[in-house]
């Protein structure tokens, strides 16, 4: 084998894969190496399984509730190891699919640890590669905190609840970031005794401020228990003291608390994309990064909107009210009880809300059945600076999620 390529690429994760399939496109030599699974993070241990679980999740609540639709379903049970069969299969089919792009990109793949020797030498299973180029794209690692040391047993990472193989009777969850709010909705909707503990003063800490206190509404009315402002103290023989003097005997603890970059020192000459580059820690970023170096294609990085699933979805973008200074700014909110659509799919709960200077939005905050999408409308909308009065002009279909959007401008 020739070891002299244009690019070489550690890492294959979606910024890792993207960068070496838009390298390909333009006739580059590449050489990609991955010594776990390719897919990375989002593919294997994040994005894709846990998504699969959660509609699980749903499907079974929706079941169980299904007497309000007119629907009665006896004796529902549940097989969690069928669950994670499914999640399973996503994964491979998922996988089986970026590997045969790959592979008719004409990428070389190489599945061994690879090393930097310099910036334009990879050593990997005593080969050295030489590259025009080197991109580094090795991801993350769930964040380990002093005192909350995953032992892989009790106290568990985001990496190994996905291996669990039955669901537990009840769980602590640490953090209710996109990771901890994601499986707290999960193991609720398996009927799960569920607990989420947060060090901020409200739930989901990075999002708009009314985001938050709607979670924590919803976090009520579906019996998850939640403590803000609250840390873990002590841990005895699985009893668990908080700062707010509570004590509780979990079966399993999740710490979901953020993830870490997978990298000691970043190496002059070498390019850093994805969750390593120590910025946003989205898929969707990371893929993004990897068009943006290969292609030239920049993106407001300001720009990259974010999505917590579950029901219902929860996504933002752009400027937080928090952000802004009191009186430079409109406010348009619309109730997603206002929409005939909510009350046809019995998804009531939620608002729209757009934040807007100057007759241009600024910034948008969406708790609703299908915010993941809807979000996006808006961040075109901002990055292409569309006029709030252009975009009353749009036709939207009714009934819809969507016409909360345009329900929203002549507020």
């Amino acid at each position: 084998m020739d070891n002299k390529f244009d690019i070489g690429i550690i890492g294959a994760g979606p910024a890792g894969y993207t960068a070496a399939l838009h390298a390909s496109v333009q006739g580059k030599s590449v050489v990609l190496f991955e010594k776990d699974k390719i897919g990375g993070v989002c593919l294997n241990k994040g994005c894709i399984p846990t998504k699969s679980i959660l509609h699980s999740s749903e499907i079974y609540k929706q079941t169980l509730n299904g007497d309000k639709f007119g629907i009665t379903a006896n004796n529902v049970t549940l097989d969690y190891s069928k669950v994670i069969e499914r999640k399973n299969k996503t994964v491979e089919t998922l996988h089986k699919g970026i590997e045969l792009a790959l592979k008719n990109a004409k990428v070389t793949i190489i599945h061994g640890e690879a090393k930097i020797q310099d910036k334009n030498t990879i050593f990997c299973d005593n080969v050295s590669f030489n590259c025009t180029k080197i991109i580094c794209a090795t991801g993350s690692s769930p964040k380990i905190i002093k005192g909350l040391e995953f032992d892989h047993k009790f106290i568990l990472s985001s990496d190994d609840i996905l291996n669990l193989e039955k669901l537990p009777k009840s769980i602590l969850i640490v953090g209710s970031g996109a990771i901890g709010t994601e499986w707290g909705r999960i193991f609720n909707n398996f009927g799960v005794k569920t607990t989420v503990v947060e060090l901020a003063p409200h739930l989901l800490p990075i999002a708009d401020t009314e985001v938050s206190k709607r979670l924590e509404r919803i976090f009520k009315s579906e019996k998850i228990n939640f403590y803000t402002g609250t840390y873990i103290t002590n841990i005895q023989n699985k009893k668990i003291s908080l700062s707010n003097s509570i004590e509780t005997e979990p079966e399993i603890v999740l710490v979901a608390v953020g993830r870490t970059p997978n990298i000691k020192e970043q190496i002059d000459g070498i390019s850093y994309i994805g969750d390593v580059s120590g910025e946003i820690q989205l898929a969707h970023y990371g893929i993004k990064q990897a068009i943006e170096f290969i292609d030239g294609t920049e993106f407001r990085k300001d720009l990259t909107p974010s999505v917590v699933y579950g029901s219902p979805e929860i996504a933002w973008v752009g400027k937080r009210e928090q952000d802004l200074e009191e009186g430079s700014y409109k406010k348009s909110t619309v109730l997603i009880s206002s929409l005939g659509k909510a009350h046809c799919d019995g998804n009531t709960d939620g608002f729209i809300k757009i934040l807007s200077q100057n007759n241009k939005i600024i910034g948008a905050h969406i708790v609703c059945t299908e915010a993941s999408s809807l979000i996006q409308q808006l961040t075109i909308a901002i990055q292409n600076d569309i006029s709030t009065d252009k975009l009353k002009e749009t036709c939207f279909p009714h009934p819809t999620y969507s016409e909360g959007i345009f329900e929203a401008l002549f507020k």
